[in-house]
């Protein structure tokens, strides 16, 4: 592995890859702040500001905030992801997933992200919104468009087009929290709405939860099956000894790390590894690196569903920035893994797509 801390002399950020090191920072809410990103840029034009002077203002709240107000924020929503409210979402976890099969088995193929892992992953998060799932397609596009800027694949997008459909977005939710306010149900903008949160704080929570339940969960699924094409054996294995699925899922995770990495800003001048870091730094943890550090994980490029100690990987973040979904995602995961592992069997690539057998 390259230098564990080393400073970028062109942008002057501090990158960060061993697993020992990026979990200190995780850990360290006090010296590595997680109000490091900059809002959307105003990058000019008058229908752009025009745009934006009907958009609400987004508001640290989870992912982006730090304590005191991150821990408020938290407590507010930690509820509807604690493991025992999951665990009942079991049973309609694997009733989606075996429909979602119905729709597909019988072409002998299909397009994994797109008519799978996606689906499988918004449902479960409009679930908890109270969104319809007649409206997924809106989920879809709003949550693919913010994961795109987020992760910088969008640099060519026309500004406008990207700030209408946080426009949109805004909307659309301000109605669903209007209604909810009006008519309470047992869902999140319920609760939101209770804890009287203002507009800006409600739309910044749902914002981060589509980008962060979503993408994430729908790349590890995919990951982990493309991962019994490449190797049959695996799929095999699950089959005869179903307890080592836990185990699968845990490494999945750590090697798909749909989050490549987490920015933070030095409060005060301070080190890592030895290597001082001035106060205001931009630091960049490098997650998928972590998770794949030999002095952390043996053999570390290798899908172990033995591994002792897989859970051990930072793809769900650490300290209190944990990831709030990280027991949905745990879920949504496996289940998707049963019921293909019952349903599918003869796994092999078809360009884009898989392709395979069902089993009788």
């Amino acid at each position: 592995m390259s230098q564990p801390v080393r400073r970028d002399p062109r942008t002057g950020a501090y990158l960060v890859s061993s697993h020992a090191l990026v979990r200190e920072a995780l850990r360290d809410a006090d010296a590595f702040s997680s109000r490091a990103g900059p809002a959307v840029a105003d990058s000019g034009g008058v229908p752009l500001r025009e745009i934006l002077k009907q958009t609400v203002a987004f508001v640290d709240t989870l992912a982006t905030a730090d304590p005191p107000d991150h821990t408020r924020f938290r407590g507010l929503v930690s509820g509807e992801f604690a493991p025992p409210r999951v665990q009942s979402l079991a049973p309609e976890l694997e009733k989606r997933c075996h429909a979602l099969v119905d729709d597909f088995a019988a072409r002998g193929h299909c397009d994994l992200r797109a008519d799978y892992a996606e689906p499988l992953a918004l449902s479960a998060l409009a679930d908890r919104l109270g969104v319809p799932r007649a409206d997924l397609p809106l989920l879809e596009r709003w949550t693919t468009g913010f994961t795109a800027q987020l992760a910088g694949l969008a640099d060519d997008e026309d500004p406008l087009a990207a700030m209408r459909r946080v426009l949109e977005f805004q909307h659309y939710f301000a109605v669903r929290i209007d209604e909810a306010r009006y008519a309470p149900r047992d869902d999140l903008l319920s609760h939101l709405c209770r804890a009287q949160l203002d507009i800006g704080e409600s739309l910044s929570i749902v914002q981060q939860l589509l980008v962060a339940g979503v993408d994430t969960s729908a790349s590890a699924i995919v990951y982990g099956v493309r991962s019994w094409i490449d190797d049959p054996d695996q799929a095999a294995l699950l089959r005869r000894d179903p307890e080592l699925l836990h185990g699968c899922v845990e490494e999945v995770v750590r090697l798909a790390c749909p989050t490549r990495s987490v920015r933070r800003r030095a409060t005060r001048d301070t080190e890592l590894g030895g290597v001082p870091i001035p106060d205001g730094s931009l630091v960049l943890l490098d997650l998928h690196l972590a998770n794949r550090d030999e002095r952390a994980f043996a053999d570390p490029d290798r899908l172990d569903p033995h591994r002792a100690n897989a859970a051990e990987h930072l793809a769900f973040g650490e300290g209190i920035h944990h990831c709030l979904g990280a027991e949905l995602a745990r879920a949504m995961i496996a289940a998707a893994f049963r019921v293909l592992l019952d349903r599918l069997t003869d796994l092999r690539s078809r360009g884009a797509e898989i392709a395979f057998s069902v089993r009788s």
